[in-house]
């Protein structure tokens, strides 16, 4: 089995962030930034205590023979304000960190902005305000003139997308806040930022400057099972605009001084185009030295004509994101490695001058620390698999200076705290010892010998071979199971790929994978309100299918904690095949605990979170949509929502799709919050009918909540329809027996138990699976 080896002088290093290591926020002259704000101080201090442990850290990073060290500086740490005044005692920090690395032989790269934007500019507008980016140019000017002498590698800016979208159209990183349109114009100030940093930084003799974004591929469902197959015109559609919103609208620019051209009507539509100004795009577009990539994992989308707008992808309607069907860090993250060779072609293909460095990539794993040390053999492996992959690219002609591993010390994840483990040295946070983990000792020897050894932790794996022949993983898993629907040119490249690599398939983990039990569990938290018949079709049905194709059923409740760790001892035992769930309407932890034990699972409905586990549910905000406009095309245009509890997902959904018909009808609505059973229904009804608003319809988003309505109406002295037309959802039974009759949007009750079934058959075929979104339909009746 033969060495990797990387090119000569290639860059081995780690990467780290100030907020997430330095702690130190109030001290020394140290200005509050948005992060400070963000979390309540609940975790920016003491951090990793790197502002006074600095030392320490270098030393860590020249034991283990790293070249390069990527840290951000702190903008409220040299400009507590801002702008203005300088904190000398903030830039004498920096000053001592670049002599101590340059004194271990670390070249410093200097990342100028991850994300702690000063308190005081935020206050003036933050990134929405185009003064900002100014401030950046004076800033970057600020930093030159203190350790320009010895940094030769700046970035000006650590993945805007992150920055912009996440922190003000989602609002889950800081500055917390939900406007499409501030998304956009904070995308673009940062862009500027970018260009006009760049110009200072040039000015003042920067030997090479660039920047670091975050890309993935964007691929549907079906690709990440076979790269081979088809893309239907509709899921075309949707890879492309994902694709322009989280990749070219910061790659076009920046490295062809252009907008995509389908990106800019989006733009217009959500947040005018007022912000782009003349001269703006020649400054972003300056030539960059280096691009920096960070890549984790890849996207996966399809078509899916009703779906809400995701807020972190604006303009994503009609898009839905799907989980991914392959092994996951501790953080959810699909483990895609063939993706960062995917990546890493496109990147060589459509720009071809620009020279690359991966500046970020690593894993969430979950560690235990032991007598004898940290054993993260996942997180070698992550690593492993990834370099392999990168080398292949380099083979290809993909012009990459190096490799920097996120990160060095476990830290501060940002809106996660304390709880995720990126580092390769463990950092206990109550005494802030330092402990080098396994992948740390690993990626030293990685680094003295400039490359993978022939010697590996693990077995190279399918997704190694996979990289290797450019073909995916279901591919290469038909070639070694001798499957007859492989053409004979693929079969070849796999094989050569398969010998080159030494790869052996691994008779024992086959023989556990492949033993069948022929059981399934069929797992069930109680109580669903309102879902009893859904549940009985579940049970009815699943068990009639999977018992039809040869199953046995082992019915498990799971209603207690206790339950819980009963269920995934018994799964993880391989006692059963696979997993039916049917999940609580509230916090729900068993769903990933039961992906992660490598068990096929399916889930009923949607998870709060994004998850890996293939689900089924029904089109809520689609049937919402269809019940807005037929309210509207009876010409009713005063409409009251009476929402359900927005801790359930299909709630979130409904209300979402409602809302969002109402908004292009140019109508503002009036909601009122309700609990899930009839009688908090009618009080809801009462509050929106005494609000002066004068209603002529309301929508609720059960059937429960819109019975009580009709009972609050008639208390009112209102008519059903006649003044005040109602319409709920589900199509419970109660529905059709009210006075009127209810209409309804109904839930296909039988065919997402069917569709449960059969997706779980799919799965135990090893088949590739999505998830199955079934459509609904408005029903009717008198109330409208």
């Amino acid at each position: 089995m033969r060495t990797a080896l990387f090119p000569e002088g290639f860059v081995w290093g780690v990467s780290t962030s100030a907020f997430q290591i330095e702690g130190a926020t109030d001290r020394d002259g140290r200005g509050p930034s948005i992060w400070d704000a963000f979390a309540g101080g609940e975790y920016g201090d003491p951090a990793c205590d790197h502002y006074a442990r600095h030392p320490e850290d270098v030393r860590l990073m020249q034991d283990l023979g790293i070249a390069a060290y990527r840290f951000s500086v702190s903008w409220p740490r040299v400009l507590p304000e801002g702008h203005g005044r300088v904190n000398g005692p903030g830039l004498d920090f920096y000053d001592r960190l670049v002599d101590e690395l340059l004194e271990a032989g670390i070249a410093p790269y200097a990342t100028l902005y991850h994300w702690d934007l000063p308190q005081a500019l935020q206050d003036g507008g933050g990134w929405t305000s185009r003064d900002t980016a100014r401030h950046f140019a004076d800033y970057a000017r600020v930093v030159y003139d203190r350790v320009g002498d010895r940094v030769d590698t700046w970035f000006t800016f650590n993945e805007p997308w992150v920055a912009a979208f996440l922190g003000h159209g989602s609002g889950v990183h800081a500055p917390g806040l939900r406007s499409a349109a501030d998304a956009f114009v904070s995308a673009h100030h940062m862009l500027l930022a970018h260009g006009l940093g760049l110009e200072a930084l040039r000015a003042q003799g920067a030997a090479k400057a660039g920047v670091v974004l975050n890309l993935s591929p964007v691929l549907t469902p079906a690709q990440l099972g076979d790269m081979s197959a088809g893309i239907p015109d509709e899921d075309a559609a949707a890879v492309a605009r994902i694709d322009a919103l989280h990749n070219r609208q910061f790659l076009e620019p920046l490295l062809r001084g252009r907008y995509p051209a389908e990106l800019l009507p989006l733009i217009e539509r959500t947040a005018g185009l007022g912000h782009i100004r003349d001269g703006d795009l020649d400054a972003i577009g300056r030539p960059v030295d280096l691009l920096g990539v960070n890549y984790y994992t890849p996207i996966a989308v399809q078509a899916q004509p009703s779906a809400p707008a995701d807020p972190a992808f604006p303009g994503s309607e009609g898009v839905l994101f799907c989980s991914v069907p392959t092994a996951v860090t501790a953080m959810g993250w699909p483990i895609m490695p063939s993706g960062l060779s995917l990546l890493l072609r496109r990147l060589s293909e459509e720009y071809p001058e620009t020279e690359l460095m991966i500046t970020e990539n690593g894993a969430d794993f979950e560690d235990v620390v032991t007598g004898d040390g940290i054993h993260d053999v996942d997180r070698i492996s992550f690593v492993e698999e990834h370099l392999r992959a990168l080398r292949t690219s380099i083979d290809e002609g993909a012009r990459v200076r190096g490799y920097l591993l996120w990160s060095l010390l476990d830290c501060v994840e940002w809106a996660d705290g304390y709880r995720r483990k990126f580092g390769i040295v463990h950092v206990d946070f109550t005494t802030q010892r330092r402990l080098l983990k396994d992948s740390a000792l690993w990626y030293r020897d990685v680094v003295k010998r400039n490359g993978l050894g022939a010697e590996r932790p693990k077995r190279p794996t399918l997704e190694t071979v996979a990289a290797r022949a450019r073909v995916s993983r279901a591919t290469v898993s038909r070639v070694v199971n001798g499957e007859a629907r492989v053409s004979p040119d693929v079969r070849a490249t796999v094989l050569r790929a398969v010998q080159e690599l030494g790869y052996v398939p691994n008779a024992a983990a086959r023989s556990l994978v492949t033993r069948r039990t022929d059981s399934v569990a069929l797992v069930l938290s109680v109580p669903r309100h309102g879902g009893e018949a859904l549940t009985s079709a579940v049970v009815q049905y699943v068990t009639s299918v999977l018992e039809g194709a040869g199953k046995q059923i082992t019915l498990m409740l799971a209603d207690t904690p206790e339950s819980h760790r009963r269920i995934i001892r018994h799964v993880e035992a391989r006692q059963v095949d696979g997993v039916v769930l049917v999940p609580p309407d509230g916090p729900d932890t068993l769903t990933e605990r039961l992906a992660r034990t490598g068990v096929p699972v399916v889930l009923l409905g949607k998870p709060a979170i994004a998850s890996l586990v293939p689900h089924v549910d029904v089109d809520n905000a689609g049937g919402a949509r269809e019940a807005a406009l037929h309210l509207l095309d009876r010409g009713r245009r005063r409409i009251g929502v009476i929402c359900g509890p927005l801790d359930l997902v299909a709630v979130q959904d409904r209300l979402a799709g409602h809302l969002a018909t109402l908004h292009e009808n140019g109508l503002r609505p009036v909601i009122a919050p309700a609990g899930l059973d009839g009688e908090s229904g009618a009080a809801a009804a009462r509050e929106l009918l005494s609000g002066g608003q004068d209603l002529d319809a309301l929508f609720a988003t059960s059937d429960e909540l819109a019975i009580g309505a009709m009972r609050a109406a008639r208390e009112e002295g209102l008519r059903v329809p006649e003044d005040l037309a109602v319409v709920g959802f589900g199509d419970i039974h109660a529905a059709s027996c009210t006075t009127p009759a209810l209409t309804t949007v109904r839930v296909p009750v039988a065919d997402q138990a069917l569709a449960l079934a059969r997706l779980l058959l799919s799965r135990l075929d090893g088949r590739h699976t999505s998830s199955v979104v079934l459509p609904t339909r408005l029903v009717v009746r008198a109330t409208t």
